[in-house]
């Protein structure tokens, strides 16, 4: 299955960072799970490139924190997050996306507000057909528009390494109904402009995510 797209957007992006997206796009959506093995030549043959992208979207996916190369074992592994890395990232989303609601609040313009209440829509009208996937997907680009709306590239830049763990852990969702809830009054409180509220609703959410995941996780 080469690596494919629109002409001119494949055009843009190198080629190891296509491969790195779709290698990523597999691990968050369970196609890779925690312990598979990665073969590169494989996997070259299966994208239609050469080894050389594979291996440098490789380095970039372990210094992410997806893959592991053991030293002494020949081969690359699908690495998970332990409760101690997942308690890290909540620790980083809370003090960076709690900031980033009230600043949407203060600053985001009612056509941008309206970008993030029809994604809270597309979450809860997927969760009531059953289409997980798509509520996950809605789920997290709620959360990045949420981020752009706080108009600080700065603080955009800083969470953009933490996309694909992110949607990592969105997919560990055993409260849909109270996400696509908190995603709602979430994004009330910023098309009303009341920062404290964004803010105070932003942290619950982090916490109660925060919880939901470290419960199954083992110790």
């Amino acid at each position: 299955m080469p690596v494919t797209g629109d002409h001119a957007t494949r055009a843009r992006v190198p080629l190891r960072e296509r491969v790195r997206q779709e290698l990523q796009s597999r691990i968050v959506d369970g196609r890779l799970l925690p312990g598979d093995r990665i073969f590169e030549q494989d996997l070259a043959a299966e994208l239609g490139v050469s080894r050389v992208p594979v291996r440098e979207a490789i380095r970039m996916l372990q210094s992410e924190g997806f893959v592991d190369v053991p030293p002494g074992r020949r081969g690359v592994f699908v690495r998970g997050l332990d409760r101690r890395q997942a308690q890290e990232l909540f620790e980083v989303r809370e003090a960076l996306e709690v900031h980033a609601a009230r600043l949407a609040a203060e600053r985001a313009e009612s056509g941008d507000v309206a970008a993030l209440a029809d994604l809270a829509e597309q979450a809860r009208r997927a969760f009531e057909a059953g289409e997980i996937e798509a509520m996950s997907d809605a789920n997290a680009a709620f959360h990045d528009t949420l981020v752009q709306l706080s108009g600080n590239e700065l603080l955009a830049t800083m969470l953009e390494p933490l996309h694909g763990r992110l949607a990592y852990l969105f997919r560990m969702n055993l409260e849909p109904d109270r996400v696509c809830r908190e995603h709602e009054e979430l994004q009330a409180a910023i098309s009303a402009g009341d920062a404290d509220r964004a803010a105070a609703v932003a942290k619950q959410h982090v916490l109660s995510s925060r919880r939901m995941v470290l419960e199954r996780m083992l110790p």
